[in-house]
This record gives C-alpha cells, structure tokens and sequence, in this order.
C-alpha cells in the first residue's frame, strides 16, 4: 500500500494535453502544487490555458523545462514529489517514419521519466498513461481472448511497424516501464489503460486528438453519407482523468486499470448526438456496409486499410472494466453526455 503526502507537489508530464488539462484542473481545485514539465515553459501560447485553470483556485502550476528525448531533464521537476502522473506520448496514427515519431518518443520518454524516478528519494508511485491500444490491435483479437472478452492480463501481440505502429508504440513503452518498475522496489507503478477518449477539451485551439477529429467528421459533412460499423470501446475524458487520480491516491491501487465505460461502434456515437444536434447538423444516420467500407475505405483515409476494415468493420468488441470499478469505485458517465458535451465545444468554437 502507497500513501501519497497530500501537501507535497505533484509532476504531471503532458500537462498542456488533452487527458491531463483535466486532471490539472481537479487538482488545482483541490489545493496541489503542480510541477509541468514542458519543453519551452516560455511560450505562454503553449501554457496559457493551463494558467487560466490555475486563477481563482487554492492549487498552484510551476513549469520546468523538459524533452521526452533528453535523458535526465524531468529529474529537476520530480523533485520533492511522491506521485508522478506520465501522460505525455505522441498519438498520430498518420505518421510516416513510425519508428522515429511514434516508438522512438514512446518508449525513450518513458525510459527517461522511470529513470529520473529511480534517481529521485521522494518519489513513491508513478501513474502512466498507457492504453487499450497495449492490450489489444484489433476487434479480432477479442475473439482470441478467452469468452470474447479482454482483460487487463492481455497484452497486444499482433500490432507492428507496419500495422498500427501506434499501438506496438503504447504496447513497448508500457512493457518497458514495467521492466523498469519490476527491477526496483522504492516507488511503485499503476498504469491507466484509456480506449478511445471522448469528450470535451479543455484547450480547443492547441489539441490535437484522434476522437476530436471524429467527432468533427460526424458533425461537419464528411460521413453524411454514412459510417461503418467499426466496433470500438469508449471513455469520457473527464473520467480519465479520474482514473489517474484515483489511482494516484488509492493507497492499495495496483497493476494495470483498463478504462472504458462503454463497448460501442461508430453508428452509436452518432445516434447519441442526433436527438440534440441533428436537425442543425449532418449527423450520419445510415450505417455503411462492410463490402463498400471495403472498396473505397482505403481511398478516403489510409487509416481504413483493408486490413483493418476486415478485422473491424462489423466484429464484436469487448473489453471488461470492472476491475477499475471495483477496485478505485469509479462511475462513468453515459454515452450521451460525453458525446453531447464533446460536441457542445466544437459548436461553440465554430469549428463545426
């Protein structure tokens, strides 16, 4: 069991993203003093939601300068504190020298975070920011998994350099910090394994995620004419968020927390958004067959290789989230809310 000192200052890595502007807003309002690594502390562009945050609350944000690249620079910032949130990692599945914008940051960021951990006395507990993507490559390989169900004992063995490297990315970044962590018996590791993240950003001008970019797919036109049936898991990034900070401050959190409130598909997404927004919008209402996703998929978005709208399209997802529930107790919010709200922001920066 872990307890964490509550007056000591807590080192968020990724603090200006988008899963960790939320857990940086509930621990300022919760009085911590944050330590934001960040690679330049003097762009206030870069940091000025992040103080905007910050006024008015008990809790107090201080930045450092640090490189997922640069060996030791996150050891002046984790300094002092017993917990170290590591949420920075590239997602871009669009990428085109994978090994060096996606596995190279990866799994040397997380090298050098757990190692600056092991340098530094006070650290007790590091929380890392993994994913579903570690557990799994495709709705496939839950009909792998024993009665179709994937658990937090799973681990992707099917991702690749050329196959969704963005997961091998995930896959070898959190195996290596459980080396790391399994190698020494001073702090102790817990790692958040998010599916796909939706919901409301805190920063809609400066982030960039893969669901914001559905999302405004489903609201600005481009799949009027339809979506596939890609069947996927689901989590709002407000309990995200929570499930960093309970597992931070659960003394008897341990091991890998899969965190995903619904198994669902892309029509689903959709049908959530129709009753408030799709009279004024063009939410996609019609669900596209398997053969045509197939035919012209790959022409509309390199994402939807045929590969993958074989081993998607239409097979069935589940992934087992009581482990997290049971265990940090925590409540995920519907579907409709964390699809309405995420859309509520787009609406309201104009950008759909």
């Amino acid at each position: 069991m872990t307890t964490i000192d509550r007056s000591k200052p807590i080192m968020i890595t990724g603090a200006t993203g988008y899963v960790a502007g939320w857990l940086v807003k509930k621990l300022l309002l919760e009085g911590f003093t944050i330590h934001a690594p960040v690679r330049q502390p003097g762009n206030k562009d870069k940091v000025a939601h992040l103080d905007r945050l910050a006024e008015g609350t008990p809790g107090t944000i201080k930045y450092f300068s640090a490189d997922l690249l640069d060996e030791g620079s996150y050891t002046e910032a984790m300094e002092g504190c017993e917990l170290v949130f590591h949420t920075a990692s590239p997602f871009n599945p669009n990428v085109d020298h994978p090994e060096k914008e996606l596995i190279e940051p990866a799994v040397k960021g997380t090298k050098n975070v757990l190692n600056s951990a092991n340098k530094v006395d006070s650290v007790k507990r590091v929380v890392l920011t993994s994913s579903c993507a570690a557990i799994y490559t495709d709705a496939t390989d839950c009909q792998n998994a024993p009665g179709g169900v994937l658990t937090e004992a799973d681990w992707n063995t099917t991702a690749s350099l050329e196959y969704q490297p963005y997961s091998l990315s995930k896959t070898l970044a959190e195996k290596t910090a459980w080396d790391i962590s399994n190698a020494q018996d001073r702090w102790d590791l817990v790692t958040i394994n998010p599916c796909l993240v939706m919901g409301p950003t805190l920063n809609p001008g400066g982030t960039t995620s893969e669901s914001l970019n559905l999302l405004k797919q489903l609201g600005d036109g481009t799949l009027r004419a339809g979506v596939p049936r890609v069947n996927i898991g689901l989590v709002d990034v407000r309990d995200v968020a929570d499930a960093h900070y309970l597992a931070g401050f659960t003394p008897e959190a341990h091991g890998r927390y899969i965190t995903c409130a619904h198994n669902t598909s892309f029509p689903e997404l959709a049908e959530a958004l129709q009753p408030r927004y799709g009279a004024d919008y063009p939410i996609p209402t019609r669900v596209l067959p398997k053969w045509l996703v197939m035919l012209v998929g790959p022409l509309v978005n390199k994402t939807l290789s045929r590969r993958f709208v074989k081993n998607n399209v239409g097979i069935a997802f589940n992934v087992d989230n009581s482990k997290i529930r049971k265990e940090l107790g925590i409540d995920f919010r519907p579907l409709k809310t964390t699809m309405e709200d995420a859309f509520a922001v787009l609406v309201e920066e104009g950008v759909v």
